[in-house]
């Protein structure tokens, strides 16, 4: 058995994660971890699994109607690798072209590891203009780091409002 990371891209369909995990299981494989998400009418995936090394073979057999899967190999080095603190930060603010980017490169400045992003545009309640929200799982190397996190990204704009929380590892 081997574990791998499965990337899956194509339009959305109904049926369709049944589909890929049935394929899976068919083949003797578990389903471990995933994220999903259907954005612009395109389905993005990404899937941990345990499986025979044959799936990989497998693969052109499962992408139909527009759907590309790719496998890469996933080694217990990486798996297990995973240090630091780590927290929930959620921005909201104005938006503005820029502003992931911005986020960002503070997070990256200060060594920090984004685990899982989030993003979406909402409209404000009176007035309709756009509003940013981002959700980030992250690793931060030090409580240090934490703490400085705050005010950098505060920094960025007087009109957003940061919060971050540890969480349970």
């Amino acid at each position: 058995m081997a574990s791998l990371i499965l990337t899956i891209i194509g339009p959305d369909r109904p049926g369709l994660v049944r589909a890929l995990s049935e394929a899976i299981a068919a083949r003797g494989g578990s389903w471990l971890e995933s994220r999903m998400a259907r954005l612009a009418g395109q389905f993005a995936g990404i899937v941990m699994v345990e499986a025979p090394e044959s799936l990989v073979a497998d693969l052109p057999a499962l992408e139909h109607e527009g759907l590309r899967i790719a496998a890469t190999h996933a080694g217990a080095a990486e798996m297990s690798a995973v240090t630091g603190l780590r927290l929930l930060l959620e921005v909201v603010g104005n938006d503005r072209p820029g502003i992931v980017h911005d986020i960002t490169q503070i997070l990256a400045m200060r060594g920090v590891n984004i685990e899982e992003l989030t993003t979406q545009i909402e409209s404000t309640p009176f007035s309709g203009d756009p509003l940013f929200r981002a959700t980030i799982t992250l690793r931060a190397p030090s409580e240090e780091t934490a703490k400085t996190l705050s005010a950098g990204l505060e920094r960025l704009s007087n009109e957003m409002m940061v919060d971050i929380q540890p969480l349970e590892t």
